[in-house]
């Protein structure tokens, strides 16, 4: 029994550690958001395109710089719902419309299993450290820019 408790415990790491690492290698670009008085403020993302790196996110994550985040991509303009299952680390989400338009910016707490929701169909979703957005400008309104 000893043995296939040391086992088990062995697989899950493995299992764990391997999953914490494929979420490093998605591709990451630099973004530009133009705020409500013209200024541009860049934020490098992670790009997650597909629905397996949509579904990992920022999971098991434990520290996320300012500065950085990652942008969810999606096929088609939807009501968007997020929660924080497996993320130690506070997150602000910007809810973002076909057009680039920031719709939504809402904070997220670790570990919390109820949907965070956009208030309108978006096509985008931009996850950075909480507080992040507030602290360089950002506001509901301003846009991203499309071009990556």
């Amino acid at each position: 029994m000893r043995k296939f408790f040391f086992l088990f415990s062995f697989l899950f790491l493995i299992l764990v550690s391997s999953s914490c690492s494929s979420k490093t290698n998605l591709p990451v670009k630099k973004l530009t958001i133009v705020n409500s008085e013209g200024k541009e403020i860049t934020v490098k993302a992670e790009i997650a395109s597909t629905f397996e790196q949509r579904q990992n996110g920022f999971m098991f994550r434990q520290k996320i710089p300012d500065g950085t985040g990652m942008l969810f991509i999606f096929e088609e303009e939807q009501v968007l719902n997020f929660w924080m299952k497996n993320t130690p680390h506070p997150l602000s989400i910007a809810y973002i419309d076909k057009n680039g338009k920031i719709r939504d910016i809402l904070d997220m707490t670790p570990f919390y299993l109820s949907n965070v929701t956009s208030s309108t169909s978006v096509l985008y979703a931009l996850e950075v450290p909480q507080g992040w957005y507030k602290k360089v400008g950002i506001k509901t309104g301003d846009k991203l820019k499309l071009d990556f």
